[in-house]
């Protein structure tokens, strides 16, 4: 019986890393780091670029190792056990849980602009005839990741093609306005200081974040050791294109047109709906709202079935190790994709686009849940290490310098969050992981102590450290305590909770079970 087929090339993956990444974030966040940034959210994205560097590449490192599908859900099985991997596996799992009906919904919030009656126009919510158009967005998902990898690739490699000229012209366009008031007044470039760009960050990670989608696909990559260069300018792509929407951002938002006190930029999160279409729309720039709308509905479009791709692969993942039901990891024998696996989550995703709508509250839950996919991050690095402690030979000289800056960014990312998002996805994340690990028995407890540690300890931080409830250290000093602690007691102690010997399963002696 048949595996998964090697049909993925270099360029197919960095097209996936782009455009997959590249969605409802840069429409919508540059608003939302702006209330915390103003123009300061620039240097955020750049920052997110130089924090993201050494997290992917740990994921080049990891990947290489073990290229199979769903690979970020499966490496700390090999090192760590199931107990740590469970947690680890549901940290992703929820990320991409939530990701495909955000962008299904965005992408109805896109056909709002012709049919006013998705979205809430109060709060921004989408209505039940929203939530339902959402779903059916979810459904259209699945036809280009059921018919074959290879299928995905070509529509991902021609639509992503597609969707990257739309993006550049809509940036370029909103950069010709060229309103440079807003660098110089209102408070200058940085007019919260550094503290407001730490706090932006964050949000320029869920962008970022959508690298780890690659490894996701290794194993169905024709050359998997070439997987590094897929990786590296996937985020080097990424970070152009954020860099173009965050200036076309700032150089086309006009006060007066929207109707805002003018400098007041943490009313820029009032802007209902897609904020480029607004402000195209209300500056009259009519070739410039006919492609902002084209980008609108095909960019979540496109982010939302690559990940649903890349998650049902890492349900394969869970399958495969045993996490979830064995059921998951079988795949269909004329299209060789995990067929159960991509049903499970095509499922589950509808319900959570549908009930936004009669459970507002939901909606913005969503968007506190993708921070248990921060959490995954930081599984990695520790990975890395203790496969080099293993016997595992390391692709850089400098393995420990990139892993312990890669730990010390994972944390951040997690502290500048803030609080209740981090509690909220832990929760989760915690709701998750011990009912799964009850019924499927979990093992190596002792192994996980380190990690059930060090989330508890982000979590208290974001409660006290000046992005809480609490301010009893502020924001800098909270980041400072952050980075020592995890860089200086949780990195070696993970490393030090390596399995004695790696649990070696190999991709290929597993042998996968074909579903009719």
């Amino acid at each position: 019986m048949g595996g998964l087929r090697k049909e993925l090339s270099v360029a197919n993956l960095v097209i996936i890393g782009i455009v997959g990444a590249v969605g409802t974030g840069v429409l919508f966040s540059n608003a939302a780091m702006a209330a915390d940034a103003g123009p300061g959210v620039i240097l955020a994205w750049v920052i997110g670029f130089v924090m993201y560097l050494p997290l992917t590449l740990t994921y080049v490192e990891t990947a290489v190792a073990y290229p199979e599908a769903g690979g970020p859900s499966r490496y700390s099985a090999h090192t760590h056990g199931r107990t740590t991997n469970i947690i680890n596996a549901f940290a992703n799992l929820i990320w991409y849980l939530f990701i495909p009906p955000i962008e299904a919904l965005a992408t109805a919030e896109g056909l709002n602009y012709f049919y006013p009656h998705l979205v809430n126009a109060t709060t921004g919510n989408p209505t039940t005839l929203g939530a339902i158009l959402g779903v059916v967005f979810m459904l259209f998902f699945l036809p280009f990741n059921y018919y074959g990898i290879k299928g995905f690739g070509q529509s991902t490699r021609w639509l992503g093609l597609v969707k990257l000229v739309l993006y550049v012209a809509a940036a370029i366009g909103f950069i010709t306005v060229f309103r440079t008031v807003n660098f110089f007044h209102f408070g200058g470039f940085m007019p919260f200081g550094m503290s407001g760009v730490f706090i932006a960050i964050p949000l320029a990670m869920f962008s970022y974040g959508g690298i780890r989608v690659i490894p996701d696909f290794a194993e169905e990559m024709k050359e998997p050791k070439r997987i590094g260069r897929a990786l590296v300018w996937a985020l080097i792509g990424q970070t152009v294109l954020n860099l173009l929407f965050a200036f076309g951002f700032m150089l086309a938002l006009n006060w007066h047109q929207l109707k805002l006190p003018v400098g007041n930029w943490s009313d820029v999160t009032h802007i209902a709906g897609n904020p480029f279409l607004v402000i195209a729309s209300s500056a009259n720039l009519h070739w410039l709202i006919a492609v902002t709308l084209v980008v609108a509905i095909v960019g979540p479009f496109v982010t939302g079935y690559i990940y649903q791709g890349g998650g049902s692969r890492t349900l394969f993942a869970m399958g495969r190790t045993g996490v979830v039901s064995q059921k998951l990891k079988e795949l269909n024998e004329r299209y060789a994709i995990p067929f159960w696996a991509l049903l499970v989550f095509t499922i589950v995703g509808a319900i959570v686009a549908y009930i936004a709508a009669p459970l507002p509250s939901i909606y913005g839950l969503i968007g506190d849940a993708v921070v248990a996919g921060y959490l995954g991050y930081a599984i990695n690095p520790v990975v890395m290490l203790s496969l080099r402690r293993a016997g595992h030979s390391g692709l850089y000289k400098a393995g420990g310098l990139i892993a312990g800056s890669a730990f010390a960014f994972a944390s951040l990312i997690v502290y500048w969050s803030g609080w209740p998002s981090v509690p909220y996805a832990t929760v989760l994340l915690a709701v998750a992981s011990l009912a799964f690990g009850l019924w499927y028995k979990i093992d190596a407890l002792r192994n996980a102590i380190w990690y059930i540690a060090y989330i508890v300890f982000l979590v208290g931080m974001t409660y006290i450290g000046g992005v809480g409830s609490l301010t009893l250290v502020s924001m800098p000093v909270g980041s400072a305590i952050v980075v020592v602690v995890s860089v200086a007691v949780f990195l070696p102690w993970g490393v030090a909770s390596r399995l004695p010997a790696l649990r070696q399963e190999p991709v290929a002696a597993i042998g996968e079970a074909v579903s009719s």
